[in-house]
């Protein structure tokens, strides 16, 4: 058995979950616990928080139901992947990516960043008629100052301007 495979067998997985209040001061605070959680294992964080950041948002702006909150849970597993969670309360409104001619839809742009820093990333259905969005993201050791510069390629910001290159 090789040494990777060994530390991948022996490496826990770790868990990390939070149910916070759906309003943007709890959207904030699920990006900033999600750096301080990543940051406690070691691992960079700044994409993580980033994924993180734009599925409380739309939690928050589009799976909100009055006092209802939602859910953020972690998930490092052995293999290095970090799975991202998010529940909210509206499962009857299903994300999507706005296709290219409606780029002046609204919704759907916070979306285009998750895909671009996710391996992969979907939806499933939550107890209680909600909804969970799910990203999962491969963790790398690369240096983490240079996992805080880096920016999803080929994603444009709501005034044109293209992040990464």
């Amino acid at each position: 058995m090789s040494q990777k495979s060994l530390a991948q067998i022996t490496a826990p997985t770790r868990h990390f979950a939070v149910q916070l209040s759906a309003t943007r001061r709890g959207a904030r605070l699920a990006r900033l616990l999600t750096e301080r959680q990543l940051d406690e294992w070691g691992e960079p964080y700044e994409a993580a928080a980033q994924v993180v950041a734009e599925l409380a948002s739309n939690a928050v702006l589009h799976g909100r139901v009055r006092g209802r909150d939602f859910r953020l849970r972690l998930t490092l597993r052995a293999d290095r992947t970090l799975r991202i969670e998010v529940t909210d309360a509206q499962g009857d409104r299903v994300p999507r990516i706005p296709a290219p001619g409606e780029w002046d839809a609204e919704g759907g742009h916070g979306l285009r960043i998750v895909e671009a820093y996710a391996n992969r990333w979907g939806v499933v259905e939550a107890p209680a008629r909600g909804k969970t969005v799910w990203a999962e993201l491969l963790m790398t050791h690369g240096d983490v100052r240079e996992s805080r510069s880096r920016s999803p390629r080929g994603v444009r910001t709501a005034d044109g301007q293209r992040l990464g290159s």
